[in-house]
């Protein structure tokens, strides 16, 4: 399995918190880091900014299409940021972490 960041916006520390946690219960995501940004962009032909929250997804390539719908179903934005990144070097052991907490067959103990 190939990790991957998963990196989306929303427009609420709430809708951050929320959001991670359904794709973390889902076992779609290991974690998500939720930080405060502010965000300049052309909407609807005009420049706008926000108070947003950048949600990073730790999850795997194999994974994505399902990270992708999941952000898309729970979304409040009508055409929300979804890109992700695979990571040029990763520690082993961080990697295999990531990749037993996104396969489904995996329980907890």
């Amino acid at each position: 399995m190939t990790p991957i960041a998963v990196v989306t916006t929303v427009g609420s520390r709430a809708e951050a918190q929320s959001l991670a946690h359904a794709l973390v219960q889902r076992r779609l995501a290991a974690c998500a880091q939720i930080s405060d940004i502010r965000s300049v962009y052309r909407w609807q032909g005009r420049i706008e900014q926000a108070d947003e929250c950048r949600v990073v997804i730790k999850t795997t390539r194999e994974r994505y299409a399902d990270v992708e719908q999941a952000i898309r179903e729970l979304h409040s934005y009508e055409l929300p940021a979804i890109h992700a990144w695979a990571f040029d070097a990763i520690h082993a052991p961080y990697a295999d972490w990531i990749a037993q907490s996104c396969d489904a067959a995996t329980s907890d103990p």
